[in-house]
């Protein structure tokens, strides 16, 4: 009987019709159920469960474990931020560098306004040495047993005492400082600071307008100033300053023009998901509305070699260089990669060969093309054995080297 009836065709159809029916109603269901509470009563019937997509504790995706910041937690939420809520929750986590150290001062004041220059017409009786403190930059919390992160520049007098301060004004002293000698990074250990680190987001993913903020401490005056603005730029290279200091040259920074002022070095550069995508370094004296940040990643790298070594120890490849954009290297019928304007002297690169006016073009095989030098160089660790290749007076050459360190 079932089978004559199977049979007809309307019957077959009528069948197919059913099942798209309630896969239809089913998928509403499940859509509608994500704006919805869901009653208790049905939170205990696994196959309800799966219906509305319940995430359960063993969920591989979930942020729990690597986000515990509150800014973490509204990241998880999944919902989309605004940047009061990004600043509030960040805020925690973010600290102002200052620094105190013994000072000559006259009763003038500091000469600030060069009333005496070179000295010359100062009373030497009436100078005398005062204990000065004063906020000098920004950091933010990496890691929940007291590192933060800064600029080297920031904490770079080794005779001077350095202390953090957080958002409610406590002070805590620094008890060890960890300078990168190939970048302006440094990590301080801060006794008693017991802070949330703050999520750390993927440099190599951003794009240029995407939107960004920083926080720090502007003109090392005012804490916790929120500037915003977008990503204007990707892997520029800089000579880092702060508008109190000068350090050494940095290639693959961020370009951006939130306001980033005198102060704010150290600080977070956070997208707009609420993660930190930068540490902001820099600020162009020459132009307005142009600062700079060092990617996170850079960052990750060197945080996880300080977690495993306790030091700083990146490879030192020994050169100094400027990246040929496409454009320049067809014009001048060069190969694309990194023009080396200097070797040190005794460094791999020089055992390897390399001169002032070569082009590496590889990496280990890792063209240069369209990343920087210093990014792809950074992945790598101290004792690695690579293969450079490197363009000289027209001809290609290759070399197989051990890493070192600086």
């Amino acid at each position: 009987m079932l089978k004559k009836i199977w049979q007809h065709s309307y019957f077959r159809w009528l069948v197919f019709l059913c099942l798209i029916l309630v896969a239809y109603l089913a998928g509403s269901l499940s859509q509608r159920s994500s704006d919805l509470e869901k009653p208790q009563w049905l939170s205990n019937l696994g196959f309800i469960n799966d219906l509305f997509g319940t995430e359960t504790a063993g969920n591989k995706d979930s942020l729990t474990s690597t986000k515990t910041s509150p800014l973490g937690e509204l990241i998880e939420k999944n919902k989309e931020l605004s940047i009061p809520d990004i600043v509030e929750a960040a805020s925690e986590s973010v600290v102002t560098v200052s620094i105190k150290k013994q000072q000559v001062v006259n009763p003038f004041g500091n000469d600030v306004f060069g009333m005496f220059p070179f000295g010359f017409g100062q009373d030497q009786s009436q100078q005398s040495v005062e204990e000065v403190q004063r906020d000098i930059g920004t950091g933010f919390v990496v890691a929940e047993d007291d590192l933060v992160v800064t600029n080297k520049h920031v904490v770079s007098d080794p005779q001077a005492e350095y202390l953090v301060i957080d958002k409610d004004n406590v002070e805590y002293k620094v008890t060890r400082i960890y300078r990168d000698p190939t970048s302006d990074l440094a990590i301080v250990k801060a006794d008693g600071l017991k802070k949330p680190a703050l999520p750390l987001g993927d440099s190599e993913k951003i794009r240029v307008g995407e939107s960004v903020i920083a926080i720090g401490t502007a003109l090392g005056e005012f804490r916790h100033t929120v500037t915003t603005g977008v990503v204007s730029g990707l892997g520029r290279g800089i000579t880092a300053g702060d508008g109190f200091s000068r350090v050494e040259e940095l290639d693959g920074v961020i370009q951006t023009d939130a306001a980033i002022n005198p102060g704010n070095s150290g600080g977070p550069l956070i997208n707009s998901k609420g993660e930190v995508i930068g540490v902001n370094v820099a600020v162009s004296q020459a132009a307005q509305n142009i600062g700079f940040a060092i990617p996170i990643n850079v960052i990750k790298v060197s945080v996880d070699n300080f977690n495993q070594t306790g030091q700083f120890e990146r490879p030192f490849l020994g050169v100094r260089y400027q990246m040929i954009t496409q454009k320049a290297a067809l014009a001048n019928e060069v190969p694309q990669g990194a023009y080396i304007v200097e070797v040190v002297s005794g460094s791999v690169a020089d055992q390897a060969g390399i001169k002032p006016g070569d082009i590496i073009t590889k990496i280990d095989g890792q063209s240069l093309q369209d990343k920087e030098l210093a990014v792809i160089l950074n992945k790598l660790k101290v004792g690695q054995k690579i293969e450079l290749t490197w363009w000289q007076k027209g001809e290609e050459k290759k070399a197989t080297v051990v890493l070192k360190a600086s």
